[in-house]
């Protein structure tokens, strides 16, 4: 038996490894000293370019995420969610929040989120992953999309590669990075179950990746990448996750949010044409 799931795990890697032989990073499946094969070369690349969010705000921040909790059904007795943790209020009326973020431009500390996880801030904390804490300021957001723009004014330790999106198919392995729950930084995995998902009542503009990859509050805003160490998605929201069921997570394509980025960066906001009659 032992023979036999060890020509298994072999066969695993091997396929792996002949898909991404031309991966713009080592091969994430390596068989290290003890033996195992692990993702871990790959992680260590591209966690540290994963940051957790906080924000002080009014007490308008801490209405909006409680209703961006409960949207409209996209399915008999399901609610899709936001993914970004809920919001305590202070003594002195101030919320905090938690989400995550992605950063994009390590020279340029650039980092991207979800709209909703720094909706109302009046002060927007980054916590790294080497436990410094920086402040940034908002870029510009985009609701429709959900997407949005923040900076610092240090070098980040890292940024992700920005991978295509356009080329996802379902069935391709993909890993969720975020700060889940408050408890730290979180790594899960799965595929991609289903692409150009909408209808789900989250945001005006839809066009989710569908994974099973666990996507739990606090996920808002963290990275969805492929084997390859590429950024394809910005996790956002997630239907029916609980304690023995991870539910569906949902992320925005990247080339999605590349379209938005570049507005914000060159606009401060994202603009749309309009039909006049």
């Amino acid at each position: 038996m032992r023979t036999r799931l060890k020509i298994a795990a072999l066969s695993l890697a091997l396929a792996v490894g002949s898909i991404n032989a031309h991966a713009s990073v080592p091969l994430p499946m390596l068989e290290q000293a003890s033996g195992a094969f692990s993702l871990a070369p790959l992680l260590k690349q591209v966690t540290p370019a994963v940051v957790s969010i906080a924000i002080r705000g009014g007490a308008n921040a801490a209405t909006n995420s409680s209703n961006a909790a409960t949207n409209s059904s996209p399915g008999k007795g399901q609610r899709a969610q936001r993914a970004a943790s809920p919001r305590d209020l202070a003594s002195d009326r101030q919320a905090r929040a938690t989400g995550s973020g992605v950063v994009i431009d390590a020279r340029q500390g650039v980092i991207l989120t979800n709209a909703h996880v720094i909706a109302g801030a009046d002060e927007i904390t980054v916590a790294l992953a080497d436990g410094r804490e920086l402040q940034a300021k908002l870029v510009g957001s985009d609701p429709r999309t959900d997407v949005a723009v923040i900076r610092v004014q240090e070098n980040m330790p890292a940024a992700i590669p920005i991978g295509d999106s356009d080329r996802l198919e379902v069935g391709d392995f993909v890993l969720a990075i975020g700060n889940p729950f408050v408890v730290g930084q979180t790594v899960t995995s799965g595929i991609v179950s289903a692409l150009h998902r909408n209808k789900l009542g989250i945001e005006q503009y839809e066009d989710f990746i569908q994974t099973d990859a666990a996507i739990y509050p606090g996920n808002s805003g963290g990275a969805l990448v492929n084997l390859r160490g590429e950024l394809v998605g910005i996790n956002t929201a997630f239907i029916g996750a609980g304690n023995t069921n991870p539910g569906m997570g949902f992320a925005i394509p990247i080339n999605v949010v590349r379209s938005v980025v570049d507005q914000i960066t060159r606009k401060g906001e994202a603009r749309r044409g309009q039909l006049m009659f």
